[in-house]
């Protein structure tokens, strides 16, 4: 059909020119459209690392604060463990801990030099036991 369009006397080299130039893709359009998933991606791996989508929460005038005092376990720099602020050995942390309800929340005071194994170490035993609500301390800078 294209070609009966063409004039009778064109030449080869104008008829191969014209074939070349219907046969190319053209990619801006393929650029655009990649561009936009690209985009995509970005956004939802964005809410996907955050875990969650910013928002501005409304305000109340009563609020559901806590009022009871949280469970408090400190590790010293020394790797001693107190609860409550009563030493403890690892032997006797199981049941110091056993007393407290399970719907407490633990607060856990760490010193800064304190190895990480040793804080992942209580860290996992208290949820162990049952605790769903850990929390560290730390000091605002």
């Amino acid at each position: 059909m294209y070609y009966a369009a063409e004039s009778v006397n064109s030449s080869p080299s104008t008829r191969r020119s014209i074939d070349r130039e219907r046969n190319q893709i053209n990619v801006i359009p393929l650029a655009d459209v990649i561009l936009v998933l690209l985009v995509i991606v970005l956004t939802t791996a964005t809410f996907i690392t955050t875990g969650q989508i910013p928002v501005s929460l409304a305000k109340a005038a009563t609020s559901g604060d806590r009022q009871d005092t949280p469970l408090i376990i400190t590790v010293t720099a020394e790797s001693g463990v107190f609860v409550q602020e009563r030493p403890v050995t690892d032997e006797q942390f199981d049941a110091a801990l056993s007393t407290q309800p399970l719907e407490s929340l633990v607060l856990v005071r760490a010193d800064k030099v304190t190895k990480l194994e040793r804080f992942v170490g209580i860290v996992d035993r208290v949820r162990g036991l049952g605790f769903r609500q850990v929390s560290l301390e730390v000091v605002r800078t």
